[in-house]
């Protein structure tokens, strides 16, 4: 017997069966130039293959959301735009076109670090690929011809291969690559099918054939196990179903500890799909919205008008708040279509807010279209990457300036529209009191405040063993902000992945945090430790804490406290 520790679960829960290893067929291009008068037939050629896909999609967005995606991405003028240039004017075939297309888009944002946008490298893919097999006239290999229980292991998966699989047979997945938020694990979560992802070099101690146990709770395989084994999974499996009957039992109920200390429940999002996600996880708002979305997935800069649908259209899906962020691009994310210089340590150079404060056009545009949406539901304003008072009075004169034209434009919106701040940076922690006088809340973003407060790069691997935001440095400063916006009457959230983790309810409650914003996933476990939950115990709790000077100290009381 072998057991291998995994980081990444994508679904939680234990799958049990024999490894089966899936490599779809490669497909190439078929390389080859034409002539002038070929154009036409080979836009034709293209155009049916599109017909095609476009209407199996659609078949399959009937039941899934995630391919209503694919059914834009189709669609998409960008992928649209790029295919047919290449075809009329560098004269290549429909084949060749797509194929370099999809290779530059995919490469565009593979090479932003961050998840979200990783796996939209992963949408394409899958788009462009079905695209290819119509061309060619051939059809998927399907999964569904599995038969006996098995553990499905791939390089990669995508929500096509994911809709293929008999469910009947296979019991759960494991990939090389691929992140917690993909399509495919969100697809997974939703056909409760355990998933493991990103598990890298890991998956090759498993071979073909093996009989293996997937536990999507502890993030482990085990290869060949023992009787013992087997039964001891079997019970966890029973253990596991019982806790989640228990957590559904929570859903409608508020999040508020046993002695009454209530707090707000709210969700990340990072488009319109992931706001529905949200509520049906019973999220009563969203603390953050990325609105790079807008601007990542279309060939030029968003309109005002493209803006106002979407934000407006957030707002209506949610019900609730929703606290829109700024563009947040420079550093990893960078657009297309907008020219940035090359720089030396980008997280630390051109990004965020001093991108839109240097190019007002964007700004204001931005700024329009979120005011424009603010009278059609709650809607908040939140700017990234603030260092100084200056900056946010910079940032709430040029809203100042957009509120007076939508008036004489006529225009409605909430005139009382709240603005608030991520706090991410040394800067802003030091600065709170200063900056709680000109913010009306404040959002603790602990990804990128564990990264500067601990001058570690989180995309490092050198350094990887390092990036802890239970360090006691971390944990000291977000008590500070959170007492810092308390002392000036202004509520304080969290956005970054910390307010989703289980070890960290009691300290973010001891500290008192008023929001707590994670992924949609992770609600239903933090509702229930919530309401499990005790503020004067918390308190005294997270006192102990703080008086850590190593983060093994911290780790050591949160395992004792469980």
């Amino acid at each position: 017997m072998e057991i291998i520790q995994i980081s990444k679960t994508a679904s939680a829960g234990i799958a049990t069966g024999k490894a089966f290893f899936y490599k779809p067929v490669s497909l190439k291009a078929s390389a080859g130039l034409i002539g002038c008068d070929q154009t036409g037939a080979e836009l034709d050629r293209y155009r049916r293959a599109e017909e095609k896909v476009k209407k199996e999609i659609s078949v399959l967005a009937e039941n899934s959301e995630i391919f209503q995606v694919h059914l834009d991405l189709v669609e998409d003028p960008a992928l649209q735009d790029s295919i047919v240039k290449k075809i009329i004017e560098e004269h290549k075939n429909a084949e060749l076109a797509l194929e370099e297309t999809s290779a530059e888009i995919q490469e565009t944002f593979q090479s932003i670090d961050d998840d979200f946008f990783r796996e939209r490298a992963v949408d394409i893919k899958d788009v462009c690929r079905r695209i290819m097999l119509a061309l060619k006239g051939l059809e998927e290999d399907s999964l569904a011809g599995i038969r006996g229980k098995t553990v499905l292991f791939a390089d990669q998966l995508t929500p096509s291969d994911t809709a293929n699989m008999d469910l009947q047979s296979v019991t759960g997945f494991v990939t090389r690559t691929g992140g917690e938020n993909s399509h495919v694990a969100i697809m997974a979560r939703g056909m409760n099918l355990p998933a493991l992802v990103g598990v890298g070099s890991a998956m090759d101690e498993v071979k073909a054939g093996d009989d293996v146990i997937v536990d999507a709770l502890d993030g482990r395989i085990v290869i060949s196990p023992d009787e013992e084994t087997i039964r001891k999974y079997s019970r966890r499996e029973k253990e596991y179903r019982q806790r989640l009957e228990m957590l559904k039992q929570t859903n409608d109920l508020p999040p508020e500890t046993a002695d009454g200390f209530r707090v707000r429940l709210y969700a990340n999002a990072g488009n319109l799909e992931d706001i529905k996600k949200a509520t049906a996880e019973g999220a009563e708002g969203i603390g953050l919205l990325r609105s790079e979305f807008l601007y990542m997935e279309s060939d030029h800069l968003p309109t005002e008008e493209e803006q106002f649908v979407a934000y407006k259209c957030a707002a209506e899906l949610c019900g609730g708040e929703v606290i829109i962020r700024t563009l947040d691009i420079g550093g990893d994310k960078a657009l297309p279509y907008f020219q940035m210089e090359t720089e030396e340590n980008p997280f630390l150079g051109w990004r965020a807010i001093r991108i839109l404060l240097e190019q007002r056009d964007i700004f204001r545009t931005q700024l329009l279209a979120i005011l424009r949406a603010s009278a059609f539901g709650k809607i908040s304003i939140m700017y990234p990457m603030i260092i100084s008072v200056g900056e946010l009075e910079e940032a709430n004169a040029v809203l100042s300036e957009c509120k007076a034209e939508l008036t004489r434009r006529g225009i409605a919106f909430d005139p009382d529209i709240k603005t608030g701040i991520m706090v991410e940076t040394p800067a802003a922690v030091l600065c709170a009191d200063d900056l709680a006088h000109y913010a009306d809340f404040f959002s603790i973003g602990t990804n990128d405040l564990t990264q500067y407060m601990l001058a570690v790069d989180r995309g490092n691997k050198k350094t990887a063993q390092l990036y802890d935001s239970f360090h006691p440095a971390v944990i000291r400063s977000i008590r500070s902000v959170i007492e810092a916006g308390h002392r000036h009457g202004i509520p304080v959230g969290m956005c970054g992945e910390f307010a989703g983790n289980a070890d960290a309810v009691p300290l973010l409650l001891g500290f008192g945090l008023d929001e707590f914003s994670m992924s949609p996933s992770r609600i239903p476990e933090i509702r229930y430790l919530i309401r499990a939950s005790r503020r004067d115990e918390a308190q005294s709790f997270s006192e102990r804490v703080c008086r850590c000077v190593f983060p093994k100290e911290v780790r050591r009381l949160l395992k004792e406290r469980k």
